[in-house]
């Protein structure tokens, strides 16, 4: 019995490497980790050997900004055998103060958390939609729902990955190949770690990663983790201007 092939492209982000761990848990996979270091790559694969022996894993250095480079490498991975899951979930939290001081960390924050994952979800795709089956999941954040002052450069770059995740599904609606949107909340991981400091109550890690994986397997169109920040993102997404300009958030 062939075994699944899983890429994870940014898979030492803390969310990734626990739904790795989960993947591995159900039953022996084709592993392929993708990040910019490889060091930090070894550790995660390590781990999941050790949890999975009879699991593959392997790990591929990546450039997460140029095209023909991202191109490249999925071309590559592709080769090998078609890719059942593709996740993407690589970005960074951005200090929005410095973003709008400094504008080449607003240019960075922009490519890495927005222009990036999109690059890599249409190479997955070019190969999916040809042959007619794979299953694509985006990670965006429920910042990408309404632009705040707190961290709207940010949550621009989530917009965006929300929106060609959106215009991903409406172009394979009629074919095999499923889209997942994945929209966490505040969650506890090192990315995070300057908001647990000022007392933010972050969701556990491993919640939210059982919450993706299960989003995966059942092909869901848009998944909030917790699923209460679909009710939150609601109101918010409503507020009146008049009232949400006079908000402190």
């Amino acid at each position: 019995m062939n075994q699944k092939k899983i890429v994870i492209v940014g898979a030492t982000s803390a969310i990734a490497e626990h739904c790795a761990r989960l993947w591995v848990a159900e039953s022996p996979v084709d592993l392929i980790l993708v990040g910019r270091d490889l060091a930090r790559l070894d550790l995660v694969a390590s781990d999941i050997r050790v949890r999975s022996p009879m699991s593959t894993v392997e790990c591929l250095e990546a450039d997460f900004v140029d095209p023909a480079k991202i191109q490249a490498l999925i071309d590559k991975i592709v080769k090998t055998g078609l890719v059942d899951i593709a996740l993407i979930a690589h970005g960074s939290l951005p200090d929005q103060q410095q973003c709008q001081e400094n504008l080449n960390l607003c240019h960075e924050a922009l490519t890495v958390n927005g222009v990036s994952p999109v690059l890599f979800a249409e190479a997955f795709v070019h190969h999916m939609q040809k042959a007619d089956t794979g299953t694509l999941a985006m990670v965006s954040s429920v910042a990408g729902d309404r632009g705040r002052k707190s961290n709207y450069a940010y949550g621009a770059a989530k917009g965006l990955v929300t929106r060609y995740a959106q215009g991903l599904q409406h172009r394979l609606a009629k074919t095999g190949v499923k889209v997942v949107l994945i929209k966490p909340g505040p969650t506890d991981t090192p990315m995070t770690a300057h908001l647990k400091q000022q007392g933010g109550r972050l969701a556990n890690v491993e919640d939210v990663a059982r919450l993706i994986v299960k989003a995966i397997t059942q092909g869901k169109s848009v998944a909030y983790v917790p699923a209460k920040w679909a009710l939150i993102m609601m109101i918010i997404r409503h507020f009146p201007a008049f009232i949400f300009n006079k908000m402190d958030i």
